[in-house]
């Protein structure tokens, strides 16, 4: 049998393939095309036999999230452009486009934080070792997470060439990189709380976090992460706890109505709270792999921090007490939420809220006349997108065709292309192409900003309900112990009675590796029995495999 004869195009594709390195040309397809700017890719059918097998390629390179979801997950973060890591071993960087997405995260959390009365406010990076040991639940949660600096200064190498650390500069304390906040922060509020005139404190801060971690993953787990962390101070109790579900009130409302997530709010377990929280409260999401990501904590802290750092005041009464303490945070967590929640095998999906570009528009021509033409159409519109307050660009860069750039924006998850060729400019028409239900059709030109407006708000309710349908499906009532661990391996919400015990808690966490995501609020009472060990419970606890 003789040997299958190669077509001068797959010849040609097959150079153009070893011309650059195979591993990071497959990682990021569009490198190719920034490499070989003569390569044909056409937008429309018929494509040439060189299209064909760059799109049999391409296709290739993305996995499909029913193969291989870590892989799934991980090449949208990086040919999306969100991030990559860094040569910082455990740490990423957030590119441009993904730093653009969680800046929109910021702006919305940040005016909710204001509009509830807080204000922001910055503390050091530094915690003394001392001060994380005051609170003694705190700093045992936390010891084994904790980077430590030792010395001050660095001097040339004796020995030969480099730097080595000074050992005459050693710190007469070790200073901690901050894992979180509340250590520096109540030390700060004993010289700000006197009196309960200066109560309610109401402050949050936006930094950088540092928790050692072996095993990373971008935006779910690194070492440095980006978050939010408010920190409150109040007179009583009461006040407190209302804080604290306040708070988790606002980050179910932005995971709802910004991220399109819908989420469980709850109470963690004993075992699952946060080093030195009375209660922990929380909201859950359920991810397209049936695991569970834990989107946001609020932290009702009692008294806690208040007696390690002697913070008093001065009561109505004329009477010193300690203040009440809360605390909560969000990070760039939610950036792994949005992608695993929507995205899908072509690619990242946005919902409208938090996208950078909400519109792009695409020329089609084939002449600068085409163009000049063109853009003399679209000028006017992207004029007026704008002034509805829609984030619209206009691509009419000439380095990549219109077939590019389709497949670009729709990997890059924009919510809304516009097609604009000659043909539609003569018809009066605009190609709309929705990313979240990869349709299109062709509208009048006349009227097409109002129309954007109204779908630009349709697909942010579509991204919600679809995530709310999947979740709905995927959550599960289940009573015996079989049932539980044949339908913990197919993933989801699992809603089983709990004894309450953490010996419970812990056996289930080892035979399955589930774990009690949460308690929720507001679930009725309903008696029934433990599924593992038979003992009495008052009610169902929300169960699954999580990040």
């Amino acid at each position: 049998m003789s040997p299958r004869k190669v077509t001068t195009d797959e010849h040609r594709w097959t150079q153009i393939r070893s011309a650059a390195d195979k591993e990071s040309a497959f990682i990021c397809v569009h490198l190719w095309f920034q490499l070989f700017r003569d390569f044909p890719y056409h937008s429309c059918l018929p494509q040439c036999s060189l299209c064909a097998l760059w799109l049999r390629d391409m296709a290739k390179g993305l996995p499909k999230r029913s193969e291989n979801y870590s892989e799934w997950y991980n090449e949208i973060v990086k040919r999306a452009d969100l991030a990559e890591n860094s040569a910082v071993r455990g740490c990423m960087v957030i590119k441009p486009y993904g730093f653009a997405i969680w800046e929109k995260m910021q702006r919305a959390l940040d005016d909710m934080f204001k509009a509830t009365g807080h204000q922001n406010a910055y503390f050091p990076l530094f915690v003394p070792k001392s001060f994380l040991e005051k609170e003694e639940e705190h700093a045992e949660g936390f010891a084994k997470e904790c980077a430590v600096v030792t010395h001050y200064r660095l001097k040339a190498n004796p020995d030969g060439k480099g730097l080595v650390v000074d050992p005459n500069a050693k710190l007469e304390e070790e200073l901690i990189i901050r894992p979180t906040s509340e250590a520096v922060i109540w030390n700060t509020y004993r010289n700000w709380i006197q009196s309960w005139r200066d109560l309610p404190l109401l402050i949050n801060q936006w930094c950088n976090i540092v928790r050692w971690e072996m095993r990373t993953r971008l935006f779910l787990r690194t070492a440095e992460f980006l978050w939010q962390e408010g920190h409150t101070a109040h007179a009583t109790e009461q006040e407190a706890i209302e804080e604290t579900e306040r708070m988790l009130g606002v980050y179910a409302t932005f995971a709802e109505d910004w991220i399109g997530l819908p989420v469980i709010k709850g109470l963690k377990s004993p075992n699952e709270r946060f080093a030195g929280a009375i209660e922990t409260y929380c909201i859950e999401g359920l991810m397209q792999d049936g695991k569970a990501l834990q989107c946001g904590t609020s932290h009702f802290l009692g008294q806690n921090f208040a007696r390690a750092f002697d913070v008093k005041f001065v009561n109505k009464d004329n009477e010193q007490e300690y203040a009440w303490a809360t605390s909560w945070g969000v990070s760039t967590r939610l950036m792994g939420a949005l992608i695993m929640a929507h995205s899908d095998d072509q690619g990242l999906v946005l919902p409208p809220k938090l996208a950078p570009i909400q519109v792009v528009i695409v020329p089609i021509y084939k002449s600068p006349e085409d163009l000049a033409a063109i853009s003399a159409k679209v000028d006017p519109l992207v004029t007026e997108l704008r002034a509805a307050g829609i984030l619209v660009k206009y691509d009419d860069n000439d380095n990549q065709r219109s077939g590019w750039k389709f497949a670009e924006y729709e990997l890059r998850g924009v919510p809304v292309r516009l097609g604009l060729g000659m043909r539609d400019l003569e018809a009066g028409t605009v190609e709309v192409a929705r990313r979240d239900t990869l349709t299109k059709e062709s509208r009048p030109l006349d009227g097409i900003v109002e129309h954007i407006t109204s779908l630009l708000d349709e697909i942010q309710a579509n991204i919600y309900q679809k995530a709310l349908d999947f979740r709905e499906a995927n959550t599960f009532r289940v009573d015996t112990w079989n049932e539980f661990k044949e339908q913990i391996e197919k993933g989801g919400f699992i809603l089983a009675h709990w004894d309450g015990t953490a010996e419970t808690e812990e056996k289930i966490k080892n035979e399955t590796k589930a774990t009690i995501r949460c308690i929720p609020l507001g679930a009725p009472s309903e008696e029934g029995s433990d599924l593992l060990t038979g003992a009495p419970s008052a009610r169902r606890v929300v169960f699954a495999r999580a990040y």
